[in-house]
């Protein structure tokens, strides 16, 4: 399945718009010691963990909609992010299925 950004300069059938949404919390521990990195300095690898793991998911989850709806290809793809509260993240991920 072709994934981008940009549009594609050939003819395609548009099908649809598809998306794919997750929220993920961090365990207690893990916030914690994100908090006291906080403190310190440094890299807060347990926030970057929870990112990369919900947007993959949600990439995950955007791309099977586009295949439930034939599609060989998502162009246009946006991500975007917002906090619910300490430690939990939301990932939204959307695109224009089409078939190529």
């Amino acid at each position: 399945m072709l994934l981008t950004t940009t549009d594609v300069k050939v003819d395609y059938e548009v099908l649809g718009i598809v998306r794919g949404n997750k929220v993920k919390a961090v365990h207690l521990g893990k916030d914690i010691l994100a908090w006291v990195r906080k403190l310190i300095g440094g890299d807060v690898s347990e926030y970057a963990d929870l990112m990369s793991e919900v947007r993959d998911a949600a990439f995950e989850e955007m791309k099977a909609e586009a295949k439930k709806l034939g599609a060989n290809a998502v162009v246009g793809i946006r991500f975007s992010s917002s906090t619910i509260s300490t430690g939990m993240a939301e990932i939204y991920v959307y695109g224009t299925a089409i078939k190529i």
